[in-house]
């Protein structure tokens, strides 16, 4: 884009291609971008609390997803718009840093644009709204961290934390099974969790599914499940006080890297090559043996001649292993991946309690469970269901569960759910407007009305009264001065979040308030699009 002078004086600009570009600017740019933004939130807004709706997206190669985790619906919709995508950038660092609340931030974020259009029809600079939001959000945030709760658990007291794991699935598509996977997802965290260090490393809690049986089948289980069976049918089934050698390298001869050709004109010639070969698998075996291991796990395959020569020397082996497997089966066991037959010593065995073959139904499908390690730091979550989309849909939910139960033990405040907490924010950003002097006091006031979009769209969602139902909760706050007071979805007679057990983590919270604040001043800032027109 260049700037160019007219014989006036006066500068015009060029734009190379012009008439292949649409230009909008001022007043129409920023209306078209709050459109573009508020679409894309008014599809997630349905999905909000425990009675919203699922949505189910096709992708362009026929695959099926069923979800109301807002993260995915808005990863898998082919978002086009430029603000579009801003949206579903929002959700998906909101995913990664949190891990829950990813259908709130979006749904902040688009009432708080509703809001700015508002404003901006009066005439009021989109700075002046975005800086006011900016006011407005520290409030809000102050008066989160003035009414969250410290609660203390530990690992033998661990309700609190389960109680705020199934306010997470109390919105999946898996409630019915809220209270048993919450205790799953608890367990499982305070497994592989450092306590001193409060820190929790997600990468050692394996999810695994597997179509079949029913939802309440779901286990824990303290040790690695790989998808993989003995390599004969004749080994052992079921082996106790194993010493487990896990090796990289392959399980047959050695190739020469040169090009060669073995001329083979007699049958002696070929039974020597045989015995040879033979003998080197037997040294293998027997390398093996003396080490002390009692179960071999290779990343590589082996042909039959070796399967067979395992077999009759009984040692158990599993092939075809893959590498992340490998990297916690040896975190799990306390053992050494081995890449070379040389290196192969006792210390680099791992310890495993028990290594079981299960099978399941009447499939041939078979599973090997490797438990009561040495180091039980990683753990697997087995999940069983009808169908694979439910499977798919209960990782994504139990994944939201985990990240709740990671960010309690590394910042144990929680505030009350059900949008008590927005509630709550909203009449304390509200009051604090009337004290704010200039044109902002005005975009303060509108941050106040868009908190109650979250509340409102609850209770749109359980079939309530929306506007009703808000008010007398909102009144019944101001009078009674109790923060804890939110939407009652579920029908359960009380108003009191306290009492129902509806916990949200703080952190949460915040992230949600500054993020979607963030983004719409982003997107405030905004007054010229120039776009290359569609063919």
């Amino acid at each position: 884009m260049a700037l160019a002078f007219d014989e006036f004086g006066r500068p015009f600009i060029i734009i190379k291609e012009q008439e292949q570009k649409t230009r909008i600017r001022g007043l129409d740019a920023q209306k078209a971008n709050i459109a573009a933004a508020r679409a894309v939130a008014r599809i997630l807004r349905t999905s909000l609390g425990p009675k919203g709706m699922d949505k189910m997206l096709q992708s362009p190669d026929g695959d099926v997803t069923i979800t109301n985790d807002g993260a995915t619906i808005l990863e898998q919709m082919d978002v086009e718009n430029q603000i579009g995508k801003l949206m579903v950038e929002l959700s998906r660092s909101q995913d990664y840093e949190i891990g829950d609340g990813t259908t709130g931030v979006v749904v902040t974020a688009g009432a708080l644009l509703e809001h700015a259009e508002q404003l901006l029809e009066r005439g009021i600079h989109p700075i002046r709204i975005a800086e006011g939001y900016e006011m407005a959000s520290k409030l809000a945030v102050e008066h989160l961290n003035h009414i969250s709760h410290k609660f203390e658990f530990s690992l033998n007291n661990i309700e609190s934390l389960v109680q705020t794991c199934m306010t997470t699935l109390s919105s999946k598509i898996v409630n019915r099974c809220k209270r048993m996977l919450a205790e799953i997802a608890v367990k499982a965290v305070l497994a592989v969790a450092d306590l001193e260090r409060k820190d929790v490393n997600l990468d050692l809690i394996k999810v695994e599914g597997k179509v079949g049986g029913k939802l309440e089948d779901t286990e824990l289980v303290y040790g690695i499940i790989v998808d993989k069976d003995m390599s004969h049918p004749q080994m052992p089934k079921r082996i106790e006080d194993v010493n487990i050698a896990i090796l990289t390298c392959p399980f047959e001869p050695p190739k020469p890297k040169t090009k060669h050709k073995v001329d083979i004109d007699t049958v002696e010639k070929f039974e020597a090559l045989r015995e040879q070969e033979k003998q080197y698998f037997d040294e293998m075996v027997k390398k093996c043996k003396d080490v002390g291991a009692t179960l071999v796990i290779c990343q590589w395959g082996f042909d039959d001649e070796a399967n067979h020569l395992l077999m009759h020397r009984g040692l158990p082996a599993v092939r075809w292993v893959g590498g992340v497997e490998l990297e916690l089966i040896a975190i799990a066991t306390g053992g050494r991946i081995v890449p070379r037959f040389q290196e192969l010593t006792p210390e680099k065995l791992g310890k495993a309690g028990l290594v079981r073959e299960k099978s399941f139904g009447t499939t041939k499908d078979r599973m090997l469970y490797i438990e009561k390690c040495a180091n039980s730091r990683a753990v697997t979550v087995f999940i069983r269901g009808g169908n694979k989309m439910m499977i798919e849909e209960t990782k994504r939910s139990l994944h939201d569960a985990l990240c709740v139960a990671r960010n309690l033990i590394r910042d144990n405040s929680i505030v009350y759910g059900g949008g008590s907490a927005e509630i709550s924010c909203s009449i304390a950003v509200e009051a604090a407007a009337d004290k704010i002097p200039g044109v902002e006091q005005y975009a303060v006031r509108a941050f106040a009305d868009a908190l109650d979009a979250v509340p409102m769209a609850l209770a749109e969602n359980s079939g309530l009264q929306p506007i009703d139902t808000l008010t007398a909760v909102k009144a019944q706050q101001i009078r009674e001065n109790n923060p804890h007071l939110g939407i009652d979805c579920n029908d359960v007679g009380t108003n009191d979040m306290k009492e129902q057990f509806v916990f949200e983590t703080l952190i949460g919270k915040k992230q949600q308030l500054l993020l979607a604040t963030q983004v719409v001043k982003m997107i405030l800032k905004i007054d010229d699009v120039i776009t290359p027109s569609g063919f």
